[in-house]
């Protein structure tokens, strides 16, 4: 006798806190992976509220893609959906599975996310988030807090962009100790260093060029005085290597100082200087790399390395930024949840 089981397709809930640039890429990336995903996964994932500052838009049967893709991010109230409920209403009241927290983070306060998700947790909803300042400042509170609730806090799109670190240390190396994390987590800061080591222009020339692109912020001051990679690497201590560590722990020295004569000089002895983030000495600092070191990447890529008792060596290199390649690791932890959907 022939069994035949059959899966039935379950529907996760999303609902989307924030719509700038990671936002819309999560959108984006749903819309032409929608079809892939039911099939691959057996899941439908519906949008149940998009939240802006100043409302959102609300269906709980699923919101079209379409038609907010085709709204500026300023004019979402323009949207037949739209509502005057505002995020804390949205994620206590509407029917959600997952909260995918994608605010621009404060990295002194962790606000508007750090309250966002903890009121998800609180509320029994799953968190997915880019945003790296609560986790940060706050991460034993709302890890602590997502075990009590028996729900999952991912948050593997605030390190690195679309580099599955924090997955791949979770899924793949669990019998491996990390000893040490270091490496290049920004990349703004790295393509200002490439353009001076290859071209020989000054640090100033280099960011304009990093902004005309749209690489380097319109102030890009967390990224070339090491802020932001400061951030990363305490995501990185505390969730990989079982530290207990904050922002202020952490020993910053950003790239301002650097000269094109230091890039010449280097670049003679078959050195690059990089910013490095070290999660192990809690450092952030430009360093000399040798030209051969796995390490020595170009432009705004990311290239991080992990020590580890078994494995040993191993060094991983992707885009650090960007909307489509940030939403990748999104939906690595999405589709995370949704597997214990079944």
């Amino acid at each position: 006798m022939n069994l035949i089981i059959e899966i039935k397709l379950k529907t996760l809930k999303i609902a989307i806190v924030g719509f700038g640039v990671i936002g819309r890429g999560f959108v984006s990336v749903l819309k032409a992976k929608h079809g892939f995903i039911k099939k691959n996964f057996d899941v439908d994932l519906k949008i149940s509220a998009i939240c802006e500052v100043n409302g959102s838009i609300v269906d709980e049967k699923g919101i079209n893609p379409d038609s907010v893709l085709k709204l500026d991010s300023k004019r979402l109230d323009r949207h037949n959906n739209w509502t005057s409920m505002k995020s804390p209403d949205i994620i206590e009241r509407i029917d959600s599975g997952v909260i995918l927290e994608v605010t621009p983070g404060n990295i002194k306060t962790g606000e508007p996310g750090l309250s966002h998700i903890k009121t998800a947790l609180k509320n029994g909803r799953h968190v997915v988030t880019s945003n790296k300042a609560p986790i940060a400042l706050k991460f034993s509170e709302l890890k602590n807090l997502a075990e009590r609730k028996n729900l999952k806090l991912m948050f593997e799109a605030t390190v690195g962009g679309a580099i599955p670190l924090i997955n791949l240390c979770r899924e793949t190396l669990h019998i491996n100790k990390i000893e040490s994390i270091h490496g290049i987590l920004n990349g703004t800061s790295n393509y200002v260093l490439t353009k001076m080591f290859e071209e020989g222009v000054n640090i100033n020339s280099a960011l304009k060029e990093a902004q005309e692109l749209g690489i380097a912020e319109s102030d890009p001051s967390y990224d070339i005085n090491g802020i932001d990679t400061g951030v990363k690497i305490v995501i990185l201590a505390n969730s990989l290597m079982n530290r207990n560590v904050s922002f202020r722990d952490v020993k910053i020295k950003g790239i301002t100082d650097i000269t094109p004569e230091a890039v010449d000089i280097a670049k003679k002895h078959n050195y690059v200087i990089k910013l490095i983030g070290d999660a192990g000495k809690l450092e952030v600092s430009p360093r000399l790399i040798p030209v051969n070191n796995p390490l020595n990447v170009s432009g705004p890529l990311n290239a991080i390395m992990l020590h580890t008792d078994i494995a040993k060596n191993i060094t991983v290199i992707g885009h650090g930024a960007g909307a489509e390649e940030t939403a990748s690791s999104l939906f690595s932890d999405v589709l995370y949840i949704a597997k214990d959907l079944h």
